[in-house]
């Protein structure tokens, strides 16, 4: 069941479908090195100030505190990390210098609606090109780096006891209605619920070996909500918390056991493709893109402009593209079935070598 996120007579607009949930903390858990010199993480635990490829074990998301620059971060009285060294980290090259100088110009007022000409103009470069050069180096436009950057505030602020209409405004929004429109998507609850923990879903889970690596399959008595791929368990946990952080989450091996074996027997060429029952929560054009990737036949691929013409959004390829990014249960919703009008594969949440993998287990049944 494809659960559409809504507030009662306000549906999610299709533009936010191409924000990207936490992408802060999803670089911290994939030790994405892109994101090094740009945020830094500080542990409120340990006192420790990390960089995002930092190897040591990732911290609990409501443990960790964002900073822009080391300065921040060592004066607000954080250790730089002995594993990582932060302290070490330099521009890679001129276009990340950019990138970070924009970054913070973004950052020094969140509450203003930004400029964005003014803000390429400020680092000497056209609109087009820092667009550009967002994706090309965070995998983010400028405005999905400002609503990650208020969404991080207003946790830390709630997570510091202040007042919910307070927090709302310390991280730069500009109305209540703003945050509460999209609570069911960004917290996983409203502001007032996160602040006291939230009573969430119960969510078991397993994690499986397969030919492509470690498989974490986690579900609801209405189906699976998370299908996750990675090259160890601890961080398909740590990830699977970040994406449910209201959830009561537990694991049992028994209760996923049909799932996973159904998967298991696929990705090992044992079976077909199964149709196994999702619970997952999407906006209303997420619902319209993943609905129509359960569609597509195994051993068959659509174009990203197909599929929006399918969905009746013809010219929406990037934001059909932006919805099977935020997939985040694999296989149950086919988006490796969907590749560049140009040729190749294409990019995959879960690696271009995985997709591969399963457009030729398709192709080959």
């Amino acid at each position: 069941m494809l659960r559409v996120i809504e507030k009662t007579g306000h549906a999610m607009s299709e533009t936010s479908d191409q924000t990207i949930t936490d992408p802060f903390y999803r670089a911290l858990l994939e030790r994405d090195g892109r994101y090094d010199g740009i945020v830094y993480y500080g542990v409120t635990t340990t006192g420790i100030v990390c960089r995002a490829s930092c190897p040591a074990r990732k911290p609990r998301p409501e443990n960790t505190r964002l900073f822009l620059d080391l300065e921040a971060a060592l004066s607000a009285g954080y250790r730089p990390c002995k594993r990582c060294r932060p302290e070490g980290i330099a521009p890679a090259d001129e276009t990340v210098g950019k990138v970070i100088a924009a970054c913070r110009t973004i950052a020094a007022d969140l509450h203003a609606r930004p400029d964005w000409s003014e803000v390429a103009a400020s680092i000497s470069l056209s609109e087009r090109r820092l667009r550009d050069l967002f994706q090309e180096i965070l995998n983010i436009s400028p405005g999905q780096f400002a609503a990650a950057l208020r969404h991080a505030r207003l946790k830390e602020a709630l997570a510091d006891g202040e007042r919910v209409t307070d927090a709302i405004y310390t991280a730069g929004y500009g109305s209540p209605s703003r945050v509460y429109e999209s609570a069911g998507k960004r917290l996983g609850m409203t502001p007032g619920a996160f602040q006291k923990g939230g009573a969430g879903e119960a969510i078991s889970f397993a994690v499986a070996d397969t030919p492509v690596g470690q498989m974490l399959v986690a579900g609801t008595e209405r189906g699976i909500c998370a299908l996750l791929f990675g090259e160890a368990a601890g961080p398909l946990r740590d990830r699977l918390k970040a994406d449910f952080p209201a959830a009561k989450i537990v694991s049992d091996d028994g209760r996923m056991a049909d799932w996973c074996r159904a998967l298991k027997d696929y990705l090992e060429g044992a079976a077909h493709w199964p149709l196994l029952p999702v619970d997952v929560r999407a906006t209303a054009f997420q619902a319209k893109v993943w609905e129509a990737l359960r569609k597509i036949p195994a051993g068959q691929t659509v174009s990203y402009a197909e599929l929006a013409k399918r969905i009746g959004k013809p010219g929406a390829a990037r934001a059909v593209g932006t919805a099977c990014a935020n997939n985040q249960a694999a296989l149950v919703i086919p988006c490796h079935r969907v590749v560049p009008k140009a040729g190749g594969i294409g990019g995959y949440r879960w690696s271009p070598e995985r997709k591969r993998y399963l457009i030729d287990l398709e192709t080959e049944a």
